[in-house]
């Protein structure tokens, strides 16, 4: 063991407590999203909080309306982000040239930090209506809307974590397989994508996670129509999303109610949504990082 000096030892002691604290958090915030939420399993009937109503001032609390609507909205995100994020990645790593990258990665990263309240109204003022005039909908406040929008935001996600894994490829695998005769896009297909899968499949998780957590652009264009989803059309209807629902409602709730605690139980499923991408996202990069340092051992 490595004997730490006097000046390293309150940094280490930082850092130990910098993290204890993070973890100290995350417990008591499912403390408290279980306290507050789990009493509505007691509080309202199981055939009414499972079931597919959502109107509370009757007594309705069916969440699989909002359930249904984040997974669809959250799933067609993806198959947007996913092969725009990881394209973009490609391009910014492995072909554009110096000054293409130091114009589209700042852009990147303000989109990244872009408010989703600004991308809510363009997506009201610009997204919704080519949607309705295009597509000739009802409505243009639709789960195809909310869909877009959340690509736009979880593609700066993908996009920065997906370039990282590409840029710690080694350099060898690409010279290798050129001086072999390979072309660049037989390269990029067949060395360093799958060289970067793990940090790949990582940057899809996080970007999921990204998506399912977004609450203010999605409750401005979705419609926010607590409606049970059917067919394959739902996509293009008015839907409502769990976060939604928690935003739009929370503050029109009497303390201790049970739609209060049926809200709090819509937290709990969030919460477990999330901590279930971010293990499966950890684990999938420490599976990679460990198979590369056998193959490079």
């Amino acid at each position: 063991m490595i004997e730490q000096t006097p000046r390293e030892r309150p940094i280490n002691l930082l850092v130990k407590a910098s993290g204890y604290s993070s973890i100290l958090f995350v417990i008591l915030i499912l403390f408290f999203l279980l306290r507050e939420g789990l009493p509505a399993v007691a509080s309202a009937d199981l055939s009414s909080l499972f079931g597919t109503i959502w109107y509370p001032i009757e007594g309705y609390y069916g969440i699989w309306p909002l359930l249904f609507g984040s997974i669809i909205v959250t799933i067609t995100a993806i198959l947007i982000a996913i092969p725009l994020g990881i394209g973009t990645s490609l391009y910014i790593s492995e072909v554009a040239p110096v000054w293409i990258k130091n114009i589209l990665k700042p852009i990147i990263e303000i989109l990244a930090g872009l408010p989703s309240v600004v991308l809510g109204f363009i997506g009201i003022q610009v997204a919704a209506p080519l949607l309705r005039e295009g597509l000739n909908l009802p409505t243009g406040l639709s789960g195809l809307t909310g869909a877009i929008l959340l690509a736009f935001i979880a593609t700066p996600t993908v996009v920065s974590i997906s370039e990282d894994a590409l840029n710690t490829v080694p350099a060898s695998y690409r010279q290798a397989a050129l001086a072999l005769g390979a072309t660049r896009w037989q390269t990029l297909w067949n060395i360093t994508l799958p060289a970067a899968k793990s940090g790949v499949l990582t940057a899809v998780m996080l970007g999921i996670g990204r998506a399912i957590g977004e609450t203010m652009a999605v409750m401005m264009v979705t419609g926010n129509a607590p409606v049970m989803p059917h067919g394959l059309d739902a996509i293009f209807l008015p839907i409502r999303t769990m976060t939604a629902t928690i935003a739009s409602e929370m503050g029109e709730v009497a303390t201790g109610s049970p739609h209060y605690q049926v809200l709090f139980f819509i937290g709990i499923i969030l919460f477990l949504f999330s901590l279930t991408i971010n293990v499966v996202a950890s684990w999938v990069s420490t599976r990679g990082l460990k198979r590369s340092e056998r193959s490079l051992s």
